[in-house]
């Protein structure tokens, strides 16, 4: 076929689909039920065409010589397809119906084999080998049926998710089953079960783990792609196709599903380490790119049918209506049997009667089904007879879910009215038309007075308005309870804070670290709202403000090795999150009282104020105990993002000067290369300064004040200095071996066994009393903000005490001063009242 020929083939095809989506919306059908007829009727006028003007005829002559195959369906179409659906999918929403997902994805495709393998071998001639191909075949719902249908139908975003998850998954199950009943068929080995069951656990979770480093190394590549978006958005399209391919055909595993997870790890993960304009355009790209796809692979798919139906027989007919009712037979015992038991556990989740009815009637089946029976047709090794019947009944059934279930889908989701605003939502709804309506009212006569618009004009602009406020019930807002208004309004505050932390990262005011961190958190903070209305948030914003894993581990190995660049790192980002956090917790508030207000009214709006204010005295409190800690380091912070934030405006001002045609192209150009070189600095990672040199310590101890240098000298030896941050339990042994501490800034509290607790500052000692008196007494110490301590292990004090007979006596006369706390832990620990001899030092 020549190159002009394919091309003008194709230029043609796109043609028509491009007036497809407005025609299906006249004719109120399913996008993907309308490119099926439309091929199904191209498929029948290819071969009668001679009547056709010569353009025609020859746009259908190249129809006719395209060599479509099971494998441009596969490798060409199908990483496209899931990698797009794959990008849009909130990855959170999906982790909270992943047992649903999973169970829908796996085990009904196993049990949809299994009915249809038994039930068609038993009326029919063919082999049980046979009819298991086929029941695996069906088994999958395609994920170009079930997307588009449910888009278009304007499904619930979680019903979209339920079934946009099984469609991009259960293809992984179906291959697996197709690919060893193949194998079977072609007389290449023997139907076992453990072989099957083998070959869908090895390719599934293989291609989850090939598709996830896939992903997590595309997201790394971006950070060097950065500020080239065309380079980005070429390198998402390049993961898909060899993400795909290279699981299938190196690794043997599932391409479906290695697909699905790069997708959805870019989606997650990329947007933070892209350049800000690229997440923008990806978006946009991606979804034309799936709309090429989606049309054409069902084009093609469907000029296949008349090829295939070509030999039906009306016993094949009688067939496909009973694997039609088979599947909805076994996806039935699925939806409203398994699944309801499912939500019983901790595996599940809960899924309303109404979406499981759609959940079943809306498993749709397209062009992988045909796909894979396209490929049974191409094995010339399988017998005649057994191609044609899969070939004709997988048809015969696709052609049904199509034009029974995908007609239908529409109506059967009006009538469940899944497809309507919840009592609620219409309330905030109609609210919200009252308050821009009446705020719009004063406008339009503004622009009126000022264009000179003449009263007649004027007063047919205002009916408008007047009719429409009209019927709208404004009262609707005093039916709902005050608890119900505050968990909308905090839900839309949850989703404002996303939406600032990332235009944060567009301002390129954070790096993509600290952005990837605020998303997430900002996430779970939206997640904790929508499942605990206030005292979720209130839970949220308190595990918030705790200390990482990372931060723990890195304290640890502070205080037991003394490493530094961990702690170092991890303070840092600590401050930096909370100064993000702050500033948007303050827009926060102006937003709530600007925008929520008016909607939710003062009293709702007073609570969700009060607790963002407080969440921002706690942001406070914990920006203040790291700015008296580390003055310097705080202002170098301050300093890099004040400067962070001058830079971004310094770019958005250049912006509009170049839109206004004030600067030129190239202009602009050098402009922005000056603002990186004169902002270069707040980008590098700011140094915290926590290396307290023993030797720079002992002079803020009292204890060690009119020592000699030499002696300071050989102090520091064996002192180790050690951080502790707000709260922290310090430990009075390390290891093996008793420690005592010397405060040498900051303050701890020393909890005594008699319940009373004693501040100790600057200067100050703890835990020298189990040393001196070699007692098993361990205080309970804990730090009030961020401290700087100086330790000394229990033979290094023995070491130091004989070396200098003058520190001994300091460190003893301090002891005795203590040895009344001691006394009465001794009572305490004795159930006596009665005054015991005191202990000898050592």
């Amino acid at each position: 076929m020549q190159i002009g020929h394919l091309v003008f083939g194709l230029a043609g095809l796109l043609a028509l689909v491009s007036f497809m989506p407005p025609l299906a919306g006249r004719l109120r059908l399913p996008y993907s039920v309308l490119l099926a007829i439309v091929g199904f009727v191209l498929g029948l006028i290819i071969h009668v065409h001679g009547w056709a003007p010569l353009v025609v005829s020859d746009f259908l002559d190249s129809l006719q010589d395209f060599e479509v195959s099971s494998e441009t369906f596969l490798f060409v179409f199908l990483p496209i397809l899931l990698f797009e659906t794959a990008l849009a999918i909130n990855v959170r929403r999906l982790l909270d119906d992943i047992g649903p997902i999973l169970m829908m994805a796996i085990v009904a495709v196993v049990v949809c084999t299994i009915a249809v393998g038994f039930s068609i071998s038993a009326v029919s001639g063919y082999s049980l080998a046979v009819c298991l191909m086929l029941g695996a075949i069906v088994a999958t719902t395609d994920p170009v049926a079930v997307v588009g249908v449910f888009r278009e139908v304007g499904a619930p975003k979680r019903l979209t998710t339920l079934v946009e998850g099984e469609s991009l998954f259960n293809d992984a199950a179906s291959i697996a089953l197709y690919s060893v009943l193949l194998t079977v068929l072609a007389g290449g080995g023997t139907l076992s079960t453990g072989k099957v069951f083998y070959s869908f656990i090895f390719s599934f979770i293989g291609g989850g783990a090939a598709g996830f480093l896939m992903g997590r190394l595309a997201c790394s590549l971006f950070i060097w792609l950065r500020g080239w978006p065309t380079a980005e958005i070429t390198l998402t399209v390049a993961v898909a196709y060899l993400t795909f391919y290279i699981s299938e055909h190196y690794l043997g595993v599932s391409g479906v599903v290695a697909t699905v997870i790069a997708g959805l790890v870019v989606g997650s993960s990329g947007r933070t380490r892209m350049s800000p304009a690229t997440f923008e355009q990806l978006a946009g790209s991606w979804s034309q790119f799936g709309f090429w796809a989606n049309s054409l692979i069902f084009i093609f798919a469907a000029m296949l049918i008349p090829r295939m139906m070509v030999d039906i027989t009306w016993m094949q007919i009688l067939l496909v209506l009973l694997l039609f009712a088979v599947t909805l037979l076994a996806r039935a015992l699925m939806v409203f049997g398994v699944l309801p038991l499912l939500g019983l556990t901790r595996f599940g989740t809960s899924v309303s009667p109404a979406y499981r009815v759609v959940m079943w009637w809306g498993g749709l089946r397209g062009a992988v089904s045909l796909a894979l029976a396209l490929a049974v047709t191409e094995q010339h090794n399988v017998p005649y007879e057994t191609r044609q019947f899969i070939a004709v009944a997988t048809t015969g059934f696709v052609l049904m879910t199509l034009f029974v279930n995908g007609v239908s889908l529409r109506k059967l989701i009006s009538h469940l009215r899944l497809n309507q605003l919840t009592p609620f939502e219409r309330t905030l709804r109609n609210q919200a038309v009252v308050v821009a309506l009446e705020e719009l009212r004063g406008k339009a006569d503004e622009i009126a007075d000022y264009d000179h618009i003449g009263s007649d004009a004027r007063a047919k602009v205002q009916s408008v308005f007047d009719a429409t406020l009209a019927s709208v019930d404004g009262g609707e807002l005093a039916q709902l309870s005050l608890d119900e208004k505050v968990s909308m309004g905090l839900a839309v505050i949850a989703a404002r804070e996303e939406e600032l932390f990332f235009d944060t990262l567009k301002a390129q005011v954070v790096d993509w670290r600290t952005a990837e961190s605020l998303l997430a958190r900002a996430e779970r903070l939206s997640d904790a709202v929508r499942a605990g209305g206030l005292n979720g948030f209130k839970s949220a914003i308190a595990a918030d403000l705790r200390y990482s894993t990372g931060f723990r581990l890195s304290l640890r190995l502070h205080y037991l090795f003394g490493f530094q660049v961990w702690l170092r790192s991890e303070l840092s980002k600590r401050f930096t999150n909370l100064m993000c956090k702050r500033s948007v917790a303050q827009q926060l508030i102006r937003f709530a009282e600007k925008e929520l207000q008016p909607l939710l009214g003062a009293e709702a709006t007073g609570i969700i104020i009060d607790a963002h204010k407080h969440r921002l005295e706690l942001l406070q409190n914990a920006l203040q105990a790291m700015d008296l800690q580390y003055p310097v380091f705080a202002q170098w912070l301050q300093e890099a993002y004040l400067g962070r934030m001058a830079r971004a405006l310094e770019r958005i001002r250049y912006r509009d000067m170049l839109s206004q045609s004030l600067i030129t192209g190239e202009m602009y150009a050098d402009l922005v290369k000056q603002i990186d070189l004169r902002w270069n600095h707040v980008q590098k990672h700011p140094p915290l300064d926590i290396a307290m040199s023993a030797r720079g310590l002992v002079g803020h101890v009292q204890l060690f004040e009119d020592l000699s240098p030499e002696a300071l000298a050989a102090i520091s030896k064996l002192l180790k200095p050690r951080l502790a941050v707000p709260n922290q339990q310090i430990s009075m042994r390390i290891g093996r071996s008793r420690a005592m501490y010397f405060v040498a800034s900051g303050a701890v509290t020393l909890h005594l066994p008699d319940g009373t607790a004693v501040e100790l500052g600057t200067g100050e000692m703890f835990g020298e009393m189990a040393l001196l008196t070699n007692t098993d007494f361990e205080a309970n110490v804990t730090s009030l903000g961020y401290s700087r301590l100086l330790m000394l292990l229990e033979k290094d004090l023995n070491t130091l005490l004989d070396r200098d007979p003058a520190l001994r006596e300091k460190v003893e006369t301090i002891a005795r001063q203590r040895l009344r706390a001691l006394t009465v832990w001794q009572e305490f620990e004795s159930g006596e009242r009665q005054h015991e001899p005191l202990p000898d030092l050592k």
